[in-house]
């Protein structure tokens, strides 16, 4: 086996949105994303990883992460992404992840919320990802320790743990208009809105469809909506479909968590199933799609627009499995001095 490699994004704007303003989100500062970068790299180091790729970024953490790493200590050789300008957009996140698939990166650690993940899923190709949350909305990204997705990680990086036993396909959701292909992992949201603003969705007053790849009854963001009326696993291959309008005019309103602190009336006209490979007309004339908890694509009068649920999604890691498998194989134990003599 060759060079083992693995991948680390960090985005130094998740959880910064509007949503902190109208709502009581958390906020995961720079030092923490910085902190939790180097537990990742403590933890590759001890699975024998050769190489970890860190992407760059102005907000402080590469610039944390690059003092700490001249302070010494057991880490793996690190580089970073610096072949690319930073320009402060997602397009920094791409940039760093095509960088990684191109280094042959067996995984890609993505720190972030929603909309990070989203963006990283739609460029990793077939290398899988482990998204670990410091968003404001985190309904895909897993709330976890750093240290042990870093074993995580490390682990299938490094060849130890098979990652077609870990690891699963995940459903997205294709939104195409004139101009442009979208996915989002979550889900989307059509509102008759004018312009996409300050993207995030927290006013549900003027949504009109909702689509999402799963719906949790305690999910977070508009996603939990259907939670409430239509659960659907993240195993299903289904997805769901809700026509959404004012709470005065619908028969059914969801008291729904849609930011963190953030519980609103949600107006409920009907719900289905969203099968895969349907191709279903969104009726956005004039108005604004939100992708993931974002809005994203405005569509001018006449403008049409469609949604399809899709299988093949990013490859995502099953860190339990992955711990579990580690433990059966014994790949985190060693046998000390006195476990021989006791043998012997």
């Amino acid at each position: 086996m060759g060079e083992t490699v693995a991948g680390i994004v960090a985005n130094p704007a998740s959880g910064r949105d509007i949503r902190r303003l109208v709502a009581q989100a958390s906020v995961f500062p720079t030092a923490e994303k910085a902190n939790m970068v180097q537990r990742l790299l403590a933890a590759f180091a001890v699975t024998g990883l050769d190489r970890a790729l860190v992407s760059t970024d102005l907000g402080g953490i590469s610039a944390a992460v690059l003092r700490a790493l001249g302070r010494g200590g057991t880490w793996p050789t690190v580089d970073f992404c610096a072949d690319d300008p930073i320009t402060g957009t997602a397009a920094d996140t791409t940039n760093a992840v095509r960088r990684m698939v191109e280094a042959g990166a067996g995984v890609i650690v993505v720190l972030g919320g929603d909309g990070t993940a989203r963006v990283a899923a739609a460029a990793c190709e077939d290398v899988p990802i482990l998204a670990l949350s410091t968003g404001t909305n985190n309904a895909f990204p897993q709330m976890r320790e750093a240290t042990v997705a870093g074993l995580a990680a490390g682990l299938i990086a490094s060849g130890q743990v098979d990652p077609d036993l870990v690891t699963h396909r995940v459903s997205v959701l294709e939104v195409v208009t004139k101009a442009r292909r979208e996915i989002a992992l979550v889900d989307v949201c059509v509102s008759s809105s004018r312009h996409v603003g300050a993207r995030a969705l927290w006013d549900p007053s003027s949504l009109t469809e909702l689509y999402c790849t799963f719906a949790e009854p305690d999910g977070i963001g508009m996603s939990s909506v259907a939670g409430q009326l239509c659960p659907s696993p993240r195993s299903s291959p289904d997805g769901v479909a809700l026509q959404l309008g004012p709470v005065e005019e619908t028969p059914y309103a969801v008291q729904a968590p849609i930011a963190p602190g953030l519980v609103r009336p949600v107006g409920v006209r009907g719900w289905g199933v969203l099968k895969p490979g349907v191709r279903v007309e969104l009726a956005a004339s004039g108005g604004v799609i939100a992708l993931d908890g974002e809005r994203e694509l405005e569509l001018k009068v006449g403008e049409s627009a469609f949604v399809e649920l899709k299988p093949d999604g990013p490859w995502v890691v099953d860190v339990r499995a992955v711990m579990a498998e580690a433990a059966r194989k014994g790949l985190l134990r060693t046998e000390t001095e006195l476990g021989e003599e006791r043998r012997r």
